[in-house]
């Protein structure tokens, strides 16, 4: 009898949980790995948070000041320099250039500081009309690549701001 209600009760619970759906937004998340002779590391998540993406990364291992930081068009990081994630997201066509211009690559984050000690943090709040989580669009950046370069992004020099090589290379993936 004790085991016929076990049973029942666990039945009960688990159609309960069926009829729950999961209302929390979606998020998107890099696992950054070093490229070869390099010691950067860290995540980068993108959560959707109504028309925005809220994008915080959080970095180690990187020599002290300023690097670029940019999305890139595949999601490949086997080559040992990150070259395999191709250039820069650009869904829209547009010219490189910094995130606070109109005039700038989906994938354009800007640069990440890193302190004395090789850490950095970075929050943004992006437009959805810029990149997007959504499986199905053009503007996703859910299977692009994601990378940290060795030099300050100018935002100016065609088409990648002259960042120089590539520190640090993630694949960004739904949570």
């Amino acid at each position: 009898m004790k085991v016929l209600i076990a049973a029942l009760t666990g039945t009960v619970l688990l159609a309960g949980c069926a009829g729950m759906t999961d209302s929390s937004p979606p998020i998107a998340v890099a696992n950054m790995k070093p490229t070869q002779g390099n010691t950067a590391t860290g995540t980068v998540t993108f959560v959707k948070q109504g028309d925005q993406l809220l994008m915080d990364a959080r970095l180690t291992g990187l020599p002290p000041g300023p690097h670029g930081f940019h999305i890139h068009e595949k999601g490949n990081c086997s080559a040992p320099d990150g070259s395999s994630a191709g250039g820069h997201f650009n869904p829209s066509g547009m010219k490189h250039g910094s995130p606070a211009q109109a005039q700038h690559h989906g994938g354009d984050l800007g640069n990440i500081i890193a302190d004395a000690n090789g850490k950095a943090a970075l929050r943004l709040n992006i437009p959805i009309n810029d990149i997007n989580v959504s499986k199905n669009s053009p503007s996703s950046i859910v299977g692009k690549g994601l990378i940290v370069h060795s030099d300050p992004d100018d935002y100016v020099t065609q088409p990648t701001g002259n960042s120089g090589k590539r520190l640090a290379c993630g694949v960004i993936t739904l949570k």
